[in-house]
């Protein structure tokens, strides 16, 4: 019984035994062949077959045949700035920063935005074609973020084509757009979208609010400041100004100010160096607005002053006064521009901006308890 027992037990080790020689032997044999399998696999290597794809997408086409029309006419934006050195008291020139912009017109103007080049003593402009050139600044409008400079354009100089001007004022929620500017200085960079949403208002540095803006989720990144945001049909409807991002990269939520808004801004910033802003001659100021609405319970423009012979003071506006123990009184509130309702100064600023040096406009005024109607002809802005 014990030997029965003890050839049970050594018959699983000596099967394993055999398994294992049997797998060295096929081993050997098997490297001693590798040398000339290898060999052979070498001498067969070569470049796979292309598979054929066949005609591109329509839209495919259509998309590389706008960047391709559209590419010479945006350029790379450089800025530098002077800086004094404590010690030895020289000036020096240092980079600023990066942006876009684009071709106007043919006499070398060039528009991109006013942050682009905010607080810069120099900038140069990188053609398509490789060449830098240095811009001088004709002018700029902080309230629109907008900024025209010029290159200079001799006459063997080979003018980009302007990009071509479409309107903004029939865009749709839902049609393609595209952007083409230099995100991080990846220069002349395409990205694609849609309008995502229309007449978004945004506050700027300058205090004013810019209104009409266009969201798209084409990818707007840092550098793409001043490029071009175009339709399907390669015209400009709007100029990428700015991004919503906690990152402070591409979150799918760009802002366009819109081509309208352009077109009336910048003839303005060629011709005069400025924009000739329409006003009606009341002092505002924004933190005492703040005070005033929140005090009175009454949300507007609250008129601290009224400048004599103005278009204000003709349509008969009172700013604030003193009663007869000194105390000041309100003065009147501006609650309405053509019907539609102004709760700030900024929201005050970018209504006015929809109308022009000469319209009459009707103002809804609070005044005593009751709201009076008057109408005001603008003026140019100081």
């Amino acid at each position: 019984m014990r030997a029965a027992l003890r050839r049970r037990a050594l018959l699983p080790a000596a099967l394993l035994v055999l398994a294992l020689g049997s797998l060295a032997a096929g081993l050997a044999g098997w490297t001693r062949d590798w040398p000339d399998t290898l060999a052979s696999a070498q001498a067969a290597a070569g470049p796979r077959p292309v598979v054929p794809r066949g005609e591109l997408g329509a839209d495919e086409r259509q998309t590389i045949a706008l960047f391709e029309r559209s590419r010479d006419s945006v350029v790379f934006i450089t800025t530098r700035e002077r800086v004094r050195d404590f010690w030895t008291r020289n000036v020096y020139s240092v980079p600023r920063g990066t942006g876009s912009g684009f071709f106007w017109d043919e006499d070398g103007h060039i528009v991109t935005n006013h942050h682009v080049i905010q607080g810069a003593a120099e900038a140069t402009v990188r053609l398509a074609d490789g060449r830098d050139l240095p811009a001088t600044l004709v002018g700029s409008s902080p309230m629109h973020d907008l900024a025209v400079l010029r290159i200079g354009t001799a006459s063997d100089f080979r003018r980009p084509p302007p990009v071509p001007l479409g309107t903004s004022r029939d865009l749709r929620v839902g049609q393609r757009v595209y952007a083409i500017g230099n995100p991080f200085g990846l220069d002349w960079t395409l990205t694609t979208g849609i309008v995502s949403a229309l007449d978004r208002s945004l506050p700027n540095d300058s205090g004013a609010t810019i209104e009409h803006l266009i969201q798209t989720d084409a990818a707007i990144n840092p550098g793409n400041s001043g490029g071009p945001l175009l339709d399907s049909a390669g015209r400009l409807i709007g100029i990428n100004t700015a991004i919503y991002s906690p990152s402070g990269a591409s979150a799918g939520i760009g802002f366009a100010v819109p081509v309208d808004t352009v077109n009336r801004v910048v003839p303005q910033l060629i011709r005069l160096g400025r924009y000739q802003r329409p006003d009606i001659g009341i002092e505002l100021d924004e933190a005492w607005n703040e005070r005033l609405s929140a005090s009175l319970q009454v949300e507007g423009v609250h008129v601290l002053q009224v400048r004599p012979d103005s278009p204000a003071a003709r349509a008969g506006l009172r700013g604030m006064g003193r009663d007869r123990d000194g105390r000041l009184q309100p003065g009147d509130v501006i609650v309405s521009l053509e019907g539609r309702p102004v709760r700030s100064v900024g929201q005050w600023l970018g209504r006015l901006d929809d109308h022009a040096v000469g319209d009459s406009v009707r103002l809804g005024v609070r005044r005593d308890g009751r709201t009076v109607e008057l109408r005001v002809t603008l003026a140019a802005g100081r």
